[in-house]
Protein backbone atom coordinates (compact mmCIF):
# COMPACT_ATOMS: atom_id res chain seq x y z
CA UNK A 1 0.00 0.00 0.00
CA UNK A 2 1.50 3.32 -1.07
CA UNK A 3 1.76 6.11 1.49
CA UNK A 4 0.46 9.57 0.61
CA UNK A 5 3.38 11.98 0.48
CA UNK A 6 1.36 15.04 1.39
CA UNK A 7 -1.97 15.84 2.91
CA UNK A 8 -4.57 17.92 1.10
CA UNK A 9 -3.79 21.65 1.56
CA UNK A 10 -7.37 22.25 2.73
CA UNK A 11 -6.81 19.76 5.56
CA UNK A 12 -3.66 21.35 6.98
CA UNK A 13 -5.54 23.44 9.57
CA UNK A 14 -7.25 20.30 10.95
CA UNK A 15 -3.96 18.56 11.76
CA UNK A 16 -1.34 19.35 14.38
CA UNK A 17 1.74 17.22 13.80
CA UNK A 18 4.62 19.10 15.48
CA UNK A 19 4.87 21.01 18.72
CA UNK A 20 1.18 20.38 19.37
CA UNK A 21 1.31 19.92 23.12
CA UNK A 22 -1.07 22.39 24.75
CA UNK A 23 -2.01 23.82 21.36
CA UNK A 24 -4.89 21.54 20.45
CA UNK A 25 -7.36 24.41 20.75
CA UNK A 26 -5.87 25.93 17.59
CA UNK A 27 -7.01 23.06 15.42
CA UNK A 28 -9.82 23.60 12.92
CA UNK A 29 -12.80 21.46 13.96
CA UNK A 30 -16.60 21.28 14.05
CA UNK A 31 -16.70 22.16 10.35
CA UNK A 32 -17.80 20.57 7.08
CA UNK A 33 -15.68 17.73 5.71
CA UNK A 34 -13.36 18.65 2.85
CA UNK A 35 -14.87 17.60 -0.46
CA UNK A 36 -12.98 14.67 -1.98
CA UNK A 37 -11.09 13.81 1.23
CA UNK A 38 -13.10 10.59 1.79
CA UNK A 39 -13.74 11.51 5.40
CA UNK A 40 -14.19 8.75 7.98
CA UNK A 41 -17.01 10.82 9.49
CA UNK A 42 -20.59 9.56 9.16
CA UNK A 43 -23.58 11.59 7.94
CA UNK A 44 -26.34 13.57 9.69
CA UNK A 45 -28.77 10.65 9.45
CA UNK A 46 -26.28 8.31 11.11
CA UNK A 47 -25.74 10.74 14.00
CA UNK A 48 -29.48 11.02 14.60
CA UNK A 49 -30.06 7.28 14.34
CA UNK A 50 -27.19 6.45 16.69
CA UNK A 51 -28.85 8.48 19.45
CA UNK A 52 -32.48 7.49 18.94
CA UNK A 53 -32.33 3.87 17.90
CA UNK A 54 -31.63 2.29 21.34
CA UNK A 55 -35.06 3.41 22.63
CA UNK A 56 -36.40 -0.11 22.86
CA UNK A 57 -40.10 0.48 22.19
CA UNK A 58 -39.73 3.21 19.55
CA UNK A 59 -40.28 2.62 15.84
CA UNK A 60 -38.15 4.17 13.12
CA UNK A 61 -39.22 4.88 9.55
CA UNK A 62 -36.48 6.00 7.19
CA UNK A 63 -38.05 8.25 4.56
CA UNK A 64 -35.62 7.80 1.69
CA UNK A 65 -33.98 5.17 -0.54
CA UNK A 66 -33.57 1.68 0.88
CA UNK A 67 -29.81 2.15 1.15
CA UNK A 68 -30.22 4.64 3.98
CA UNK A 69 -32.26 2.13 6.00
CA UNK A 70 -29.46 -0.42 5.70
CA UNK A 71 -27.18 1.92 7.65
CA UNK A 72 -28.75 1.29 11.04
CA UNK A 73 -28.08 -0.26 14.42
CA UNK A 74 -29.56 -3.61 13.38
CA UNK A 75 -26.25 -5.43 13.89
CA UNK A 76 -24.82 -3.24 16.63
CA UNK A 77 -24.25 -3.90 20.29
CA UNK A 78 -27.00 -1.89 22.00
CA UNK A 79 -28.79 -4.31 24.33
CA UNK A 80 -32.31 -4.34 25.76
CA UNK A 81 -33.73 -5.76 28.98
CA UNK A 82 -37.23 -5.73 27.47
CA UNK A 83 -38.65 -5.08 24.04
CA UNK A 84 -36.68 -5.74 20.85
CA UNK A 85 -38.74 -3.75 18.36
CA UNK A 86 -35.96 -1.21 17.92
CA UNK A 87 -33.91 -3.83 16.08
CA UNK A 88 -36.32 -3.66 13.12
CA UNK A 89 -35.92 -1.02 10.44
CA UNK A 90 -38.62 0.39 8.17
CA UNK A 91 -38.21 2.36 4.97
CA UNK A 92 -40.42 4.10 2.44
CA UNK A 93 -37.97 2.86 -0.24
CA UNK A 94 -38.19 5.98 -2.40
CA UNK A 95 -37.53 5.40 -6.09
CA UNK A 96 -37.30 7.45 -9.29
CA UNK A 97 -41.08 7.93 -9.57
CA UNK A 98 -41.28 9.17 -5.97
CA UNK A 99 -38.46 11.62 -6.59
CA UNK A 100 -40.45 13.10 -9.47
CA UNK A 101 -43.94 13.12 -7.96
CA UNK A 102 -43.12 13.31 -4.25
CA UNK A 103 -43.14 10.74 -1.45
CA UNK A 104 -45.61 12.17 1.07
CA UNK A 105 -48.39 9.67 0.26
CA UNK A 106 -45.92 6.82 0.52
CA UNK A 107 -44.78 8.05 3.94
CA UNK A 108 -48.38 8.38 5.20
CA UNK A 109 -49.10 4.83 4.00
CA UNK A 110 -45.98 3.53 5.78
CA UNK A 111 -47.10 5.13 9.05
CA UNK A 112 -50.56 3.58 8.65
CA UNK A 113 -49.04 0.15 8.07
CA UNK A 114 -46.78 0.37 11.12
CA UNK A 115 -49.68 1.50 13.31
CA UNK A 116 -51.99 -1.29 12.12
CA UNK A 117 -49.33 -3.95 12.62
CA UNK A 118 -47.52 -2.85 15.77
CA UNK A 119 -49.35 0.01 17.59
CA UNK A 120 -46.12 1.75 18.75
CA UNK A 121 -45.94 4.46 21.40
CA UNK A 122 -43.77 6.72 19.25
CA UNK A 123 -42.52 6.79 15.66
CA UNK A 124 -39.46 8.69 14.49
CA UNK A 125 -39.47 9.72 10.82
CA UNK A 126 -36.01 10.34 9.36
CA UNK A 127 -35.95 12.73 6.41
CA UNK A 128 -32.85 11.75 4.43
CA UNK A 129 -30.93 13.54 1.66
CA UNK A 130 -33.31 12.92 -1.23
CA UNK A 131 -36.27 14.13 0.84
CA UNK A 132 -34.46 17.38 1.50
CA UNK A 133 -33.96 17.76 -2.25
CA UNK A 134 -37.52 17.01 -3.42
CA UNK A 135 -39.11 19.02 -0.61
CA UNK A 136 -41.61 16.59 0.96
CA UNK A 137 -43.50 18.26 3.81
CA UNK A 138 -42.55 15.67 6.42
CA UNK A 139 -43.65 17.95 9.27
CA UNK A 140 -47.20 18.04 7.91
CA UNK A 141 -47.38 14.26 7.42
CA UNK A 142 -46.14 13.69 10.98
CA UNK A 143 -48.57 16.24 12.40
CA UNK A 144 -51.52 14.60 10.63
CA UNK A 145 -50.46 11.12 11.77
CA UNK A 146 -50.05 12.32 15.37
CA UNK A 147 -53.61 13.69 15.36
CA UNK A 148 -54.97 10.57 13.67
CA UNK A 149 -53.41 8.05 16.06
CA UNK A 150 -52.96 10.18 19.20
CA UNK A 151 -49.26 9.31 19.56
CA UNK A 152 -46.04 11.21 18.93
CA UNK A 153 -44.93 10.93 15.30
CA UNK A 154 -41.74 12.95 15.35
CA UNK A 155 -39.85 14.24 12.29
CA UNK A 156 -36.06 13.99 12.43
CA UNK A 157 -34.53 16.34 9.85
CA UNK A 158 -31.44 14.38 8.93
CA UNK A 159 -30.52 15.22 5.34
CA UNK A 160 -26.85 14.38 5.03
CA UNK A 161 -25.93 17.56 3.17
CA UNK A 162 -27.30 19.76 5.99
CA UNK A 163 -24.26 19.32 8.22
CA UNK A 164 -22.11 16.70 9.93
CA UNK A 165 -22.71 13.72 12.17
CA UNK A 166 -22.76 16.18 15.08
CA UNK A 167 -25.67 17.96 13.39
CA UNK A 168 -27.47 14.63 13.49
CA UNK A 169 -26.90 14.49 17.24
CA UNK A 170 -28.63 17.86 17.55
CA UNK A 171 -31.56 16.74 15.41
CA UNK A 172 -31.97 13.70 17.65
CA UNK A 173 -31.83 15.89 20.75
CA UNK A 174 -34.61 18.09 19.36
CA UNK A 175 -36.68 14.95 18.76
CA UNK A 176 -36.06 13.79 22.35
CA UNK A 177 -37.13 17.16 23.75
CA UNK A 178 -40.33 16.85 21.72
CA UNK A 179 -40.87 13.34 23.07
CA UNK A 180 -40.37 14.07 26.78
CA UNK A 181 -42.25 17.37 26.97
CA UNK A 182 -44.52 16.98 30.03
CA UNK A 183 -48.18 17.90 29.85
CA UNK A 184 -48.04 19.49 33.30
CA UNK A 185 -45.50 20.74 35.82
CA UNK A 186 -43.23 18.05 37.22
CA UNK A 187 -42.20 17.44 40.81
CA UNK A 188 -38.47 16.89 41.31
CA UNK A 189 -37.16 13.65 42.86
CA UNK A 190 -33.73 12.73 44.21
CA UNK A 191 -31.94 11.14 41.30
CA UNK A 192 -29.91 11.59 38.13
CA UNK A 193 -30.30 11.07 34.41
CA UNK A 194 -27.55 9.31 32.44
CA UNK A 195 -27.00 10.94 29.05
CA UNK A 196 -24.92 9.48 26.25
CA UNK A 197 -24.62 5.79 27.04
CA UNK A 198 -26.23 3.45 24.53
CA UNK A 199 -25.89 0.20 26.50
CA UNK A 200 -23.30 -1.27 24.17
CA UNK A 201 -22.63 -4.78 25.44
CA UNK A 202 -24.59 -3.87 28.60
CA UNK A 203 -22.50 -0.86 29.69
CA UNK A 204 -25.55 1.08 30.88
CA UNK A 205 -26.30 -1.76 33.27
CA UNK A 206 -22.74 -1.52 34.63
CA UNK A 207 -23.07 2.24 35.22
CA UNK A 208 -26.44 1.85 36.92
CA UNK A 209 -25.08 -0.88 39.17
CA UNK A 210 -22.23 1.38 40.31
CA UNK A 211 -24.61 4.24 41.07
CA UNK A 212 -26.91 1.87 42.95
CA UNK A 213 -23.95 0.68 45.04
CA UNK A 214 -23.15 4.22 46.16
CA UNK A 215 -26.81 5.12 46.75
CA UNK A 216 -27.62 7.28 43.70
CA UNK A 217 -31.02 6.78 42.07
CA UNK A 218 -31.17 6.74 38.25
CA UNK A 219 -34.36 8.40 37.03
CA UNK A 220 -33.89 8.03 33.27
CA UNK A 221 -31.21 7.04 30.77
CA UNK A 222 -30.54 8.34 27.27
CA UNK A 223 -30.87 6.20 25.36
CA UNK A 224 -29.46 2.76 26.08
CA UNK A 225 -32.14 0.29 27.23
CA UNK A 226 -34.58 3.20 27.48
CA UNK A 227 -38.33 3.13 26.98
CA UNK A 228 -40.64 5.97 26.03
CA UNK A 229 -42.14 6.02 29.54
CA UNK A 230 -38.68 6.00 31.12
CA UNK A 231 -37.50 8.95 29.04
CA UNK A 232 -40.58 10.96 29.96
CA UNK A 233 -39.52 10.77 33.61
CA UNK A 234 -36.34 12.72 32.84
CA UNK A 235 -37.60 16.23 33.77
CA UNK A 236 -37.95 15.06 37.40
CA UNK A 237 -34.21 14.49 37.91
CA UNK A 238 -31.96 16.91 39.79
CA UNK A 239 -28.71 16.21 37.92
CA UNK A 240 -27.66 15.05 34.45
CA UNK A 241 -24.55 12.92 33.88
CA UNK A 242 -23.12 13.32 30.38
CA UNK A 243 -21.08 10.27 29.36
CA UNK A 244 -20.83 10.90 25.59
CA UNK A 245 -20.13 14.63 25.41
CA UNK A 246 -20.26 14.74 21.62
CA UNK A 247 -23.79 13.44 21.30
CA UNK A 248 -25.40 14.67 24.51
CA UNK A 249 -23.93 17.99 25.67
CA UNK A 250 -26.45 19.79 23.48
CA UNK A 251 -29.33 17.87 25.08
CA UNK A 252 -27.92 18.50 28.57
CA UNK A 253 -27.93 22.24 27.89
CA UNK A 254 -31.50 22.07 26.60
CA UNK A 255 -32.62 20.17 29.73
CA UNK A 256 -30.86 22.73 31.92
CA UNK A 257 -32.59 25.62 30.14
CA UNK A 258 -36.01 24.00 30.10
CA UNK A 259 -36.19 22.00 33.32
CA UNK A 260 -33.43 23.58 35.44
CA UNK A 261 -31.34 20.38 35.58
CA UNK A 262 -27.58 21.08 35.88
CA UNK A 263 -25.12 18.65 34.29
CA UNK A 264 -21.60 17.36 34.76
CA UNK A 265 -19.46 15.48 32.25
CA UNK A 266 -18.30 12.03 33.31
CA UNK A 267 -16.38 9.14 31.81
CA UNK A 268 -16.50 5.49 32.77
CA UNK A 269 -13.60 4.38 30.56
CA UNK A 270 -10.55 3.37 32.56
CA UNK A 271 -9.99 2.93 36.28
CA UNK A 272 -8.94 6.53 36.92
CA UNK A 273 -11.83 8.15 35.04
CA UNK A 274 -14.38 5.74 36.51
CA UNK A 275 -13.28 6.43 40.07
CA UNK A 276 -13.02 10.18 39.51
CA UNK A 277 -16.49 10.29 37.92
CA UNK A 278 -18.13 8.37 40.75
CA UNK A 279 -16.59 10.71 43.30
CA UNK A 280 -17.66 13.80 41.34
CA UNK A 281 -21.20 12.44 41.15
CA UNK A 282 -21.19 11.75 44.89
CA UNK A 283 -19.99 15.25 45.74
CA UNK A 284 -22.57 16.73 43.35
CA UNK A 285 -25.36 15.11 45.37
CA UNK A 286 -24.10 16.75 48.56
CA UNK A 287 -25.08 13.64 50.54
CA UNK A 288 -22.43 12.64 53.10
CA UNK A 289 -23.54 9.00 53.09
CA UNK A 290 -23.28 8.83 49.29
CA UNK A 291 -19.82 10.39 49.42
CA UNK A 292 -18.67 7.88 52.03
CA UNK A 293 -20.05 4.93 50.04
CA UNK A 294 -18.43 6.24 46.85
CA UNK A 295 -15.03 6.52 48.55
CA UNK A 296 -15.28 3.00 49.90
CA UNK A 297 -16.55 1.52 46.61
CA UNK A 298 -13.96 3.20 44.37
CA UNK A 299 -11.15 2.21 46.72
CA UNK A 300 -12.37 -1.38 46.89
CA UNK A 301 -12.68 -1.68 43.10
CA UNK A 302 -9.34 0.01 42.44
CA UNK A 303 -7.62 -2.36 44.87
CA UNK A 304 -9.24 -5.28 43.06
CA UNK A 305 -8.56 -4.22 39.47
CA UNK A 306 -5.18 -2.47 39.53
CA UNK A 307 -3.18 -5.57 40.55
CA UNK A 308 -4.87 -7.48 37.72
CA UNK A 309 -3.87 -4.77 35.25
CA UNK A 310 -0.24 -4.94 36.40
CA UNK A 311 0.24 -8.29 34.67
CA UNK A 312 -0.33 -6.63 31.29
CA UNK A 313 2.13 -3.78 31.77
CA UNK A 314 5.20 -5.87 31.04
CA UNK A 315 3.76 -6.60 27.58
CA UNK A 316 2.38 -3.12 26.93
CA UNK A 317 4.95 -0.75 28.40
CA UNK A 318 6.77 1.34 25.79
CA UNK A 319 4.37 0.46 22.97
CA UNK A 320 2.87 3.16 20.73
CA UNK A 321 -0.89 3.68 20.41
CA UNK A 322 -2.95 5.49 17.80
CA UNK A 323 -6.58 6.52 18.38
CA UNK A 324 -9.34 7.51 15.98
CA UNK A 325 -12.84 7.50 17.46
CA UNK A 326 -16.13 9.37 17.18
CA UNK A 327 -15.97 11.73 20.16
CA UNK A 328 -13.12 13.77 21.60
CA UNK A 329 -14.12 12.97 25.18
CA UNK A 330 -13.70 9.23 24.52
CA UNK A 331 -10.28 9.89 22.99
CA UNK A 332 -9.24 11.68 26.17
CA UNK A 333 -10.20 8.68 28.30
CA UNK A 334 -8.31 6.34 25.98
CA UNK A 335 -5.14 8.43 26.24
CA UNK A 336 -5.37 8.20 30.02
CA UNK A 337 -5.86 4.44 29.85
CA UNK A 338 -2.80 4.03 27.66
CA UNK A 339 -0.83 6.18 30.09
CA UNK A 340 -1.85 3.77 32.86
CA UNK A 341 -0.44 0.91 30.76
CA UNK A 342 2.86 2.74 30.24
CA UNK A 343 2.06 3.25 26.54
CA UNK A 344 2.62 6.38 24.46
CA UNK A 345 -0.16 7.84 22.30
CA UNK A 346 1.48 8.99 19.07
CA UNK A 347 -1.64 9.82 17.01
CA UNK A 348 -5.12 10.78 18.17
CA UNK A 349 -8.16 12.08 16.34
CA UNK A 350 -11.94 12.19 16.39
CA UNK A 351 -14.92 12.83 14.15
CA UNK A 352 -16.78 15.29 16.39
CA UNK A 353 -14.24 16.74 18.82
CA UNK A 354 -14.51 20.34 20.03
CA UNK A 355 -11.77 22.93 20.61
CA UNK A 356 -11.93 22.23 24.35
CA UNK A 357 -11.45 18.50 23.67
CA UNK A 358 -8.42 19.11 21.48
CA UNK A 359 -6.89 21.53 23.96
CA UNK A 360 -7.04 18.87 26.67
CA UNK A 361 -5.75 16.23 24.25
CA UNK A 362 -2.82 18.51 23.42
CA UNK A 363 -1.94 18.71 27.12
CA UNK A 364 -2.13 14.92 27.57
CA UNK A 365 0.10 13.79 24.68
CA UNK A 366 3.76 14.45 23.92
CA UNK A 367 4.76 17.34 21.67
CA UNK A 368 5.55 15.06 18.74
CA UNK A 369 2.10 13.43 18.75
CA UNK A 370 -0.25 14.01 15.80
CA UNK A 371 -3.74 15.39 16.49
CA UNK A 372 -6.37 15.18 13.73
CA UNK A 373 -9.97 16.25 13.33
CA UNK A 374 -12.20 14.48 10.78
CA UNK A 375 -9.35 12.43 9.31
CA UNK A 376 -9.38 10.35 6.13
CA UNK A 377 -7.73 6.96 5.44
CA UNK A 378 -4.70 8.46 3.67
CA UNK A 379 -3.91 10.63 6.69
CA UNK A 380 -4.38 7.80 9.17
CA UNK A 381 -2.08 5.60 7.11
CA UNK A 382 0.55 8.31 6.72
CA UNK A 383 0.82 9.14 10.41
CA UNK A 384 0.56 5.58 11.71
CA UNK A 385 3.49 4.68 9.47
CA UNK A 386 5.52 7.76 10.39
CA UNK A 387 4.97 7.30 14.13
CA UNK A 388 5.42 3.53 14.14
CA UNK A 389 2.09 2.81 15.82
CA UNK A 390 1.72 -0.66 17.31
CA UNK A 391 -2.08 -0.54 17.61
CA UNK A 392 -5.04 1.49 16.37
CA UNK A 393 -8.16 1.95 18.49
CA UNK A 394 -11.08 2.88 16.28
CA UNK A 395 -14.32 1.75 14.68
CA UNK A 396 -15.42 -0.63 11.99
CA UNK A 397 -14.25 1.64 9.14
CA UNK A 398 -10.70 1.76 10.49
CA UNK A 399 -10.22 -1.98 11.05
CA UNK A 400 -9.32 -2.93 7.44
CA UNK A 401 -6.81 -0.07 7.23
CA UNK A 402 -4.99 -1.21 10.37
CA UNK A 403 -4.81 -4.82 9.26
CA UNK A 404 -3.53 -3.89 5.78
CA UNK A 405 -0.73 -1.95 7.45
CA UNK A 406 0.13 -4.86 9.71
CA UNK A 407 -1.01 -2.88 12.78
CA UNK A 408 -3.01 -4.41 15.63
CA UNK A 409 -6.57 -3.14 16.13
CA UNK A 410 -9.09 -2.68 18.95
CA UNK A 411 -12.76 -2.01 18.17
CA UNK A 412 -14.07 0.71 20.50
CA UNK A 413 -17.16 1.49 18.46
CA UNK A 414 -20.84 0.47 18.46
CA UNK A 415 -20.40 -2.96 16.90
CA UNK A 416 -18.51 -4.55 19.79
CA UNK A 417 -20.04 -7.30 21.88
CA UNK A 418 -18.09 -6.94 25.14
CA UNK A 419 -18.15 -4.01 27.60
CA UNK A 420 -15.19 -1.62 27.82
CA UNK A 421 -16.69 0.73 30.42
CA UNK A 422 -16.21 0.63 34.16
CA UNK A 423 -13.80 -1.47 36.15
CA UNK A 424 -14.83 -4.63 34.32
CA UNK A 425 -14.36 -2.82 31.02
CA UNK A 426 -10.86 -1.67 32.00
CA UNK A 427 -9.83 -5.30 32.40
CA UNK A 428 -11.48 -6.25 29.10
CA UNK A 429 -9.72 -3.38 27.34
CA UNK A 430 -6.30 -4.29 28.70
CA UNK A 431 -6.82 -7.93 27.75
CA UNK A 432 -7.91 -7.06 24.21
CA UNK A 433 -5.03 -4.62 23.69
CA UNK A 434 -2.58 -7.25 24.90
CA UNK A 435 -4.01 -10.09 22.82
CA UNK A 436 -4.28 -8.01 19.67
CA UNK A 437 -0.91 -6.26 19.85
CA UNK A 438 1.11 -9.26 21.01
CA UNK A 439 -0.45 -11.81 18.69
CA UNK A 440 2.16 -13.95 16.90
CA UNK A 441 0.46 -13.11 13.59
CA UNK A 442 2.38 -9.80 13.36
CA UNK A 443 5.78 -11.45 13.52
CA UNK A 444 4.58 -14.15 11.12
CA UNK A 445 3.48 -11.77 8.36
CA UNK A 446 6.28 -9.32 9.04
CA UNK A 447 4.09 -6.27 8.44
CA UNK A 448 2.34 -5.14 5.31
CA UNK A 449 4.30 -4.78 2.08
CA UNK A 450 3.95 -1.84 -0.27
CA UNK A 451 1.93 -2.67 -3.33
Amino acid sequence: MKTANDILPERSQSIRSTGCSGDGSGIKCESESVSGAISQRACVYCGARVVLNPITDAFHIVHGPIGCASYTWDIRGSLSSGEEGYRNSYSTDLREKDVIFGGEKKLAAAIDEVMETHSPKVIFIYATCIVGVIGDDVDAVCRQASEKYNIKVIPVKSSGFSGTKKTGYKMACHAIMDLIEPEEAVEKVDGVNILGDFNLAGEMWIMKSYLRRIGVNVVSHFTGDATVDNLREAPKAKLNLVQCAGSMTYLAKKLEETYDIPFIKVSFFGVTDTSDSLMRIAYATGDKDVIARAKAFTQEESNRVLPLLEKYKKNLGGKKASIYVGGGFKAISLIRQFNEFGMKTVMVGSQTGSKDDYELIGNLVDEDAVILDDANPAELEKFMREKGADILVGGVKERPLAYKLGVAFCDHNHERKHPLAGYEGALNFASEINLSMNSPVWTTIGGAEDV
